[in-house]
Order: C-alpha cells, then structure tokens, then sequence
C-alpha cells in the first residue's frame, strides 16, 4: 500500500509538506500543492481516514450534493424529501452520511473539490440537481475518482450511476391526459431551468406530444419559478387552451395568473408537490416519490463502493389530480 512517505519522495518534499497539502494548511505555495496533489494521483494514494472508512465495517461515508432552488422563497419540499430518504436509508445501511450544497464549491476547481472530499473521508456521492452548466462537477464525475449517483443526470460511467423516473414519458403522459379531457389545441408550455437535463427530457416529451396531435405550442422559459411562470402566464395564457408546466410550482404561479385574469384554462404540473394542493383548483401532475428515489441512490451508491458497475435505473411514476383532501393529516 503506497504511504505518505511514498507521496513525498514522489513529489520530492518533506513527509509534512504532504500532511500540510492533504489537511489544506494556507502557508505551502500554489507550485508545491501542485507537485504534492500530482503525487498523489500518480500513486492512487489514499490517506489513512479514508482507508480506515473503506476496511471497516462501514460502506464508507456518503455526501449528499444538492442545488437548492433559489429562484423560490416556498420551501424546498423536493430536495427535503431527498435528504429524509437518503438520510434514513444509510442509517438503515450504518453508513455515515453528510450534506453539502452546490453554492459551497462555486468558483473552484475540481482538483480542490476532490481534496477537500478527501479531507472529509468521502468515498461515495449522491448529486441531486446536476444541469450541464456544472462544468467542474462533470469533470469530477468523469474522472470517476468517487464512486456517483446522480438523480435526474443522465450520465453513467464505470463509477457512476443515473437514476430518476423517465421525464420525456412522464411529460407526454400528463399533458397528453390533460389535453384530452379538455379538448385543447392550442399549448403554453412553460419550461424549466435552461441547460437542465430534466428540462430537456420534459421539453422532448411534450414536442412528441404536439408533432402526434397536431397541436400548436408556444414554449417559455419559466425557470422553475413560479413568478416567472404568474408573468409569462399573464402575458400569454389569454390566447392560448391550456397552460403546461414542467413543474408544479410554475403550475401555481400560472393558475394565480389565470385566477386574476379571471379566465378559466387547464392546467397540469409535475412533481407532486404537496404545496399544489392548497392552490384551491385541482391540477394534473406527475407524482414521484422523491424520498424513495433518494433511498435507491444510497443503495446503488453502496453497490458501486462494493465494486459494482454503474447503470441507468427508471422508477416509476404515477399521474394524478391533486387536491386538498388528499394531502392533509
């Protein structure tokens, strides 16, 4: 097993120079980091924590990266669950688990996001919210230096695992059960967060829609708000059948619109979100328990740190008509 003696005749530097890099001590130059961190790599050395978490009894510890919705002041009731479930289901499995948020690494680099994981003693990472725009963690997950899990991402590798329902389906699902019940023809679509791969999966889904029914469509961005969706319903919503929105927050903010409006349209969401229930309207919507989702991805994730190989795993949804008997206790 390479030690860190090994890491600094490698890199030709002290052995507490190495320790100094390893536990990120501000006085070591930007060149010797460097030197040090290549050694590292090089060698595939593995500091003690680490290795202690992967010999003992332990699956290894576990972070939870999550991209908090900024674009609301509702609570994340989403990512909340996600937490609840992987929470509860590593408790279930003796793994040790923390939570860390996209915001805590904005503007560096993945050389110092592997560190600092490896100053934590992580050895396994569950990724909600992943869009293309994250350059760096795509980077991190392409070097398959920490066995992944990414929910709602879907890029799989020999480290990395993809789950989530199938959003194209899912999308033509309930647009296509809300337009049939109402006799639409004419389709607001309000989208979600550009350069999303949810986004792209559920614009997909409602295009295969419009090209089979010979429907016409105008596509916002809402950007998962729903202001922004209230705004663009406001200034669209009168000339069109129904209002389609790949969230259910967006669905909220659009049926506020067509209520001050005064007008009636169909609308349909997705996520089941129990907050849609207190809108006083009943809306379509795609229910996803995003708790189980959540307890999965801990599962799959202690399967890649036993040796498995990565994979796409679908799970299942439903469709429903959301009020408010159905969500009190």
């Amino acid at each position: 097993m390479v030690s860190i003696k090994d890491v600094a005749k490698h890199a030709g530097v002290a052995i507490s120079t190495v320790s100094k890099v390893l536990n990120h001590y501000p006085n070591v130059s930007e060149k010797t980091r460097i030197k040090v961190n290549r050694a590292v790599e090089e060698l595939n050395f593995v500091p003690n924590s680490v290795a202690a978490a992967l010999s003992s009894k332990q699956s290894g510890r576990v972070a939870l990266l999550v991209n908090l919705n900024m674009k609301t002041q509702a609570i994340d009731e989403i990512n909340m669950q996600y937490i609840q479930g992987a929470i509860n289901k590593a408790m279930e499995l003796n793994i040790d688990v923390i939570t860390l948020f996209f915001s805590m690494f904005q503007n560096k680099t993945a050389e110092e996001i592997t560190r600092y994981l490896r100053s934590q003693s992580i050895t396994g990472i569950i990724v909600y919210g992943l869009s293309k725009e994250n350059k760096i963690l795509q980077k991190l997950i392409e070097e398959e230096q920490f066995k992944c899990v990414l929910v709602d991402a879907p890029i799989v590798n020999g480290s990395t695992s993809s789950i989530g329902i199938d959003h194209r389906r899912a999308q033509y699902d309930v647009a296509r059960r809300t337009i049939i019940d109402n006799n639409c023809q004419r389709v607001l679509y309000i989208t979600g967060k550009k350069n999303g791969y949810v986004t792209e999966q559920r614009l997909l889904g409602i295009n295969d829609l419009v090209r089979e029914m010979g429907l016409t469509i105008l596509v916002r961005n809402g950007e998962f708000s729903e202001l922004q969706a209230r705004n663009i319903t406001m200034k669209y919503g009168k000339n069109k059948d129904i209002v389609v929105c790949a969230s259910d927050l967006m669905a909220i903010g659009a049926m506020k619109a067509l209520t001050e409006m005064d007008i009636f349209r169909p609308v349909c969401g997705f996520d089941g979100i129990i907050l849609m229930g207190y809108v006083g309207k009943q809306m379509n919507t795609v229910r996803q328990s995003f708790a189980e989702i959540s307890a999965k991805a801990v599962e799959e994730l202690q399967r890649l740190m036993g040796g498995g190989k990565g994979q796409n795993i679908l799970t299942p949804y439903t469709l429903e008509r959301m009020k408010y008997m159905d969500i009190i206790c």
